[in-house]
């Protein structure tokens, strides 16, 4: 059941066609990554690569690039752990179908971790500067664990029971670490282990820190599952790697993970932050340069034949997107247990997860009117925004099931314009201002601060969406290139944006003031404005990630014919939503061409990942 290693997960892949050795020395400086990211794009195996350039650890990378690779790594256990999730939403099905049920006791089981008084972790050490080096892309401020399970107790408490286990991205070096004995732990807002920091800062101790590399893949998915708070990491671990999950205690006195390939140990101690970053973030454009914890670190552990997993982040979809597909298998059925009336919530991946979230919900409150205005999604909305991760999100679009039972989320074209069909602008669209949004969002140019939209939307359709540009559309000057989307949006191109304030641009200002509510522009619901609208309306990806990803909604959503009545802000024609660069946005991601260029000779020459590159 399952693997007990890293090593065995490999072998397993390369036996059966998941995986290829590439022996040829690549640069674990922005090569590699480039590497990645195309065999990625073009739904490549996992790689092993044997030589890395001065480094003498090999580097696994593309591990879960597929959905069905990750499916296939966890063939032994996948269903035993939907089994258990059925019986947590309903724990009446036992009863109900027991054969069905046989596996669940013994995944049950393998959730209790144990404790082990050594492992294979401990067999080498290591110093910082042995490990490898990878950096992504240009700016990065240095070398960085992509894939780090970051494992901390809660200080007064304690135990296996009380611990976190997140993926929380590691500077290597660069900047003012101390390359032998310093590293920078860069933790988001919402993160568990910020339970145990501030629990350790009110004891006035340092926090013990291990940072675990490899080891069975399902320790990994675990750092990055949204588990609620008190729902073990290492249970989940072990009922996905099919076994208890080993921790040692022979060596240090925070556990380790025993079979892990790589273990950073040390402390973080209260008050102690450098600046960490920039980093290519998973939104595609870097987080920039903060002060974060810095961890001192007093040991590094390797196994035998220790392999360095990674990974590569950045616009979307990348490999951290079979994350999000393999979460919501797994998680998704418990969505309405938790939020009562939801029948699913959709983080939208192409627009970089937390700037969009789309769901749906139910009507329930007066079954008997005819539905006209949204009431019961507006309390579930608010309660999307109130769990977990998903308080982060900055724009939430929710429908009414019982407006169309087929509405299918991952269909975002069409759930969009059966959202646009519906939407009044007037009444329909709702802001929350002053509040916190995701850490690596820079639309408000505020750290960690910003606004939130919600756009609920029921009953009959209310307009048609138009496909084809009026042929009477004038634009002010200054604004050219209307293209259509997608049924219903318009996307215009504008003038660069000229203001270094937050507020009263006036361009987009010139913008919405030249139309009345009954020029031919109000057909579209909605008007995107933005820098190039060819690449912006080419795909619904582009649009999804420049749309969400650039706008504040407080600042940046306008209306033709805007109005506030009793404190509420609507629109009578049409939304615009200011979608252009700001000053204060940080900057896209952009390959180095040196290096794109030498890939591409790599794919020119042959080989077995020619095809991929």
């Amino acid at each position: 059941m399952g693997y007990r290693n890293l090593r065995a997960c490999v072998d397993d892949l390369r036996r059966n066609g998941h995986l290829i050795v590439w022996e040829d020395e690549v640069d674990a400086h922005l090569e590699m990554a480039e590497i990645q990211r195309r065999v990625y794009a073009n739904g490549g195996p996992a790689i092993l690569f044997t030589g890395v350039k001065d480094c003498r650890f090999p580097m696994l990378g593309n591990l879960f690039g597929s959905l069905e690779r990750a499916r296939f790594i966890f063939r032994d256990t996948l269903e035993t752990v939907r089994r258990l999730i059925e019986l947590k939403i309903d724990p009446n099905q036992l009863l109900k179908a027991p054969f069905r049920y046989t596996s669940a006791p013994f995944g049950a089981l393998r959730m209790l971790p144990k404790r082990v008084s050594n492992g294979p972790i401990f067999a080498n050490e290591a110093n910082l500067t042995d490990l490898p080096k990878l950096v992504s892309w240009p700016d990065d401020g240095g070398p960085y664990v992509t894939l780090p399970q970051v494992y901390t107790e809660h200080p007064s408490q304690g135990g296996l029971s009380n611990s976190n286990l997140g993926m929380y991205r590691v500077q290597l070096a660069g900047n003012d670490f101390n390359p032998l004995s310093e590293v920078g732990l860069h933790y988001q807002i919402h993160r568990g282990i910020g339970v145990h920091h501030a629990a350790a800062i009110a004891r006035g101790e340092p926090l013990k820190v291990n940072i675990f590399v490899g080891g069975n893949p399902a320790m990994t998915l675990a750092a990055v599952m949204p588990l609620p708070e008190g729902l073990s990491e290492l249970g989940f671990a072990g009922a996905l790697a099919g076994h208890r999950i080993a921790m040692a205690t022979s060596k240090t006195s925070l556990p380790v993970y025993a079979e892990a390939d790589f273990c950073i140990s040390g402390t973080i101690q209260a008050g102690e932050e450098k600046p960490e970053g920039p980093f290519g973030d998973h939104l595609g454009y870097y987080s920039l340069k903060h002060l974060f914890p810095t961890m001192r670190v007093e040991k590094v552990f390797h196994r035998d034949g220790a392999i360095w997993p990674f990974t590569v982040v950045g616009r979307p979809p990348q490999e951290d997107t079979t994350f999000g597909q393999l979460i919501h298998e797994i998680t998704g059925p418990v969505i309405p247990t938790v939020l009562p009336g939801i029948k699913e919530v959709h983080a939208v991946d192409a627009a970089g997860v937390h700037p969009l979230l789309l769901a749906i919900g139910s009507e329930r409150y007066v079954p008997y009117e005819e539905r006209r205005r949204p009431k019961e999604l507006m309390t579930q909305a608010s309660a999307i925004l109130g769990q977990g991760q998903m308080s982060l999100a900055k724009y939430l679009w929710i429908a009414a099931e019982q407006d169309d039972p087929q509405l299918d989320l991952h269909e975002i074209g069409p759930f969009l314009s059966h959202m646009l069909r519906r939407v009044d602008w007037r009444r329909d669209i709702h802001f929350l201002t002053e509040t916190t949004i995701d850490t690596l969002d820079y639309s408000s140019g505020e750290f960690n601060h910003g606004s939130k939209a919600i756009v609920a939307a029921v009953g009959a359709p209310i307009r048609e969406l138009p496909t084809e540009i009026p042929s009477d559309l004038k634009l002010p000057s200054g604004f050219h290139f209307p293209r259509v989307a997608q049924p219903g949006v318009l996307v215009v191109g504008g003038p660069k944006y000229s203001s270094a304030h937050r507020e009263n641009e006036p361009e987009i200002e010139r913008f919405v003031a030249s139309f009345g509510t009954s020029d031919v522009i109000n057909a579209f619901p909605l008007v995107i404005v933005v820098d190039d609208s060819s690449f912006t309306a080419e795909t619904l990806n582009n649009l999804l990630w420049v749309t969400f990803t650039r706008s504040n909604p407080a600042a940046d959503v306008h209306g033709i014919g805007s109005f506030i009545r009793q404190k509420h802000w609507g629109c009578e024609g049409s939304l615009v939503i200011d979608a252009r660069l700001k000053p204060w946005n940080a900057p896209p991601l952009i390959e180095k061409l040196t290096v794109t260029a030498k890939v591409d000779a790599l794919a020119a020459r042959g080989g077995p990942l020619a095809k991929y590159l």
